[in-house]
């Protein structure tokens, strides 16, 4: 051991020296790479190496090989010496079993990557000296234990084969446990698989007959009919939520409102469409009793629950805001073979025909009357005025009683005859004979007709700089504004009889709005009333003593040949306050070529 430790600093001394010389060559190294290498030769000859190798850290590239003869090849350090060697220490590795080279690394510190590696060869007789050596001390020592080494053989043996025989023993009784239990815990596995949701669980049958072979038999066979039942819940929901989709698309779809009611009459669905036409939002309905928020319609589903079909249909009348408006209503139910059944309302909103349907009535009650009443009418204003020319000049007792009694009758008659004529223009009205024509033109014309007899009431016209062109009735359009502003005349005088110094205004607009064409007439009269303010534009409809109802609805009327509508507001608020009315005549957008500015 001593002469392998010299050699082992001999080869450090010597590994360090030539360490030393080439971290001061590394200029040579990179310029004459054979001159490093004979340099390389030249240490390893001098020192009695038998090897000396350049390399770089991968491995992959030795720059300098140097070896006494061929039998000697590069044997690659260890990881451990190479990392050794990158902490900077020398690392010496005597030689391995039957070998007589002692190898020393260190790492070239000058150098990137680059390590010093080199073999010292020790003489193989001194080798083989030393390993008899060893030998003969091993072959003593083992003849100095056998003495007592015996009794502990025998003992170990007797052991051991004691503990073999107990070994084999409880592996034979687990075996048969497991053989018996084995069963019963794929089971108990599969349960809690199954109970986990893993319906494709399977336990292994065992061969031949027994309980537990029926056993596992059934349990595959209910986690398969379980496997099936759950395939079909779940195209069946499937199907459902198609089926809810496709109901609520279509739902949201239509005009008519719907509400799905529970057996009890609480409502459980509601379409956008019942939101708008009864003017409630979401919280306001659902979840919520139809008796409570909607106690007309309940009317109609009391019918419905009371009957075997589970059918009804009624027309009711509700306010919606301010406005009073006409719904039919009809209860279906869902099932009518079921005790536990829902039922499904639906509604539509039939106030514009119900009122095109009173109009129609009242069209042809006006004729009526203007047919019976006109004739007669003539001949009692010529009669009276006959009488009031031949004797009142013969009458001298109360002359002024019988000129009174016979101006009345002429001036009642001439107001019935402005009636008739208002029925026979309302029951009578002409289709609209459309031509292109100028509007704000036809509006300025009929305006200052109105302007002579208006008297000390102010008119004021603003129209606009467009010319507005289009198709539609001269003389229609002209009956239209001139019912506006008699009605806004009219509507002023109301007032004025109970506040006297009030100065009447009127405001004749005339334009476009988002490329649609309107005339607005706007007043400081009594107003409008709030509630059901639709319900003017209807024959006979006033809130005026003197009023017929027709001037609003001859307007509508004409809007409607139009394809325009009417809208009925209160006057705006920077409009002598606020109060009086406001009515715009809306008609269809034109094109934009339809449309120019006035130079």
């Amino acid at each position: 051991e001593a002469y392998m430790r010299d050699h082992g600093e001999t080869a450090r001394g010597d590994i360090a020296s030539i360490a030393a010389d080439l971290n001061n060559q590394k200029l040579l190294f990179d310029s004459d790479r054979p001159d490093f290498v004979r340099r390389v030769a030249r240490h390893a000859a001098l020192r009695g190496l038998v090897g000396a190798f350049v390399f770089d850290t991968s491995l992959k590239r030795i720059d300098a090989n140097i070896t006494l003869n061929s039998k000697i090849a590069f044997r690659a350090p260890t990881a451990e010496a190479l990392a050794r060697a990158d902490k900077g220490e020398l690392v010496v590795m005597p030689p391995g079993e039957g070998g007589n080279i002692i190898r020393a690394l260190i790492k070239l510190t000058n150098y990137p990557s680059e390590y010093l590696y080199v073999y010292r060869a020790i003489n193989p007789s001194v080798i083989d000296q030393l390993d008899e050596t060893r030998a003969a001390k091993a072959e003593y020592d083992q003849l100095l234990q056998q003495r007592s080494g015996v009794q502990i053989t025998f003992a170990l043996m007797y052991a051991g084969v004691s503990l073999i025989f107990l070994l084999a023993a409880i592996w034979l009784g687990l075996w048969f446990a497991d053989r018996i239990v084995a069963p019963v815990v794929s089971l108990l596995n599969g349960a809690r698989r199954v109970t986990a949701g893993d319906l494709d669980t399977k336990v292994t049958e065992i061969e031949g007959p027994g309980d537990l072979q029926t056993l596992a038999r059934a349990f595959n066979r209910m986690t398969y009919q379980l496997k099936e039942q759950r395939n079909e819940l779940m195209t069946a929901n499937l199907q459902l939520d198609e089926r809810r989709r496709f109901t609520e698309a279509m739902l949201s779809g239509v005009t008519a409102g719907v509400i799905g009611l529970e057996p009890d009459g609480g409502i459980s669905l509601v379409n956008p469409s019942a939101f708008s036409l009864t003017g409630m939002s979401e919280s306001d309905l659902l979840g919520r009793s139809l008796a409570e928020v909607l106690p007309a319609f309940a009317i109609v589903f009391e019918q419905a629950a009371s009957r075997v079909s589970g059918w009804a249909e009624g027309q009711v009348n509700m306010r919606v805001g301010t406005q009073e408006r006409n719904f039919v209503v009809r209860v279906t139910t869902e099932a009518a073979d079921s005790d536990d059944r829902g039922y499904v309302v639906t509604f539509d909103d039939i106030t514009e025909l119900v009122s095109a349907q009173r109009n129609s009535a009242w069209a042809d009650i006006a004729r009526r009357i203007a047919h019976e009443i006109k004739n007669p009418l003539t001949p009692i204003q010529l009669s009276a005025e006959r009488l009031k020319r031949k004797y009142s000049r013969e009458i001298q007792t109360d002359k002024q009683i019988f000129e009174q009694c016979t101006d009345t009758i002429i001036r009642q008659v001439g107001d019935i005859g402005r009636m008739v004529d208002e029925f026979s223009a309302f029951a009578r009205m002409p289709s609209a004979s459309l031509e292109t024509q100028e509007m704000t033109a036809v509006v300025r014309e009929a305006t200052i007709l109105q302007r002579v007899s208006a008297g000390d009431i102010e008119i004021d016209v603003r129209i606009a700089d467009e010319r507005i062109s289009f198709a539609f009735d001269r003389r229609l359009i002209t009956q239209a504004v001139t019912n506006l502003v008699k009605n806004a005349r009219e509507a002023i005088e109301a007032r004025q009889h109970d506040d006297q110094a009030m100065k009447g205004r009127i405001v004749v607009e005339a334009g476009l709005d988002h490329h649609a064409p309107f005339i607005a007439v706007t007043d400081n009269g009594i107003g409008l009333p709030k509630e059901n303010r639709h319900r003017l534009t209807e024959p006979y409809m006033t809130t005026r003593v003197k009023g017929t109802g027709l001037g609003l609805a001859i307007v509508k009327r004409i809007m409607e040949e139009h394809q325009g509508r009417v809208m009925l507001d209160d006057a705006p608020s920077d409009f002598d306050g606020g109060h009086g009315a406001r009515v715009t005549l809306i008609f269809m957008p034109l094109l934009e070529e339809q449309v120019a500015v006035t130079a």
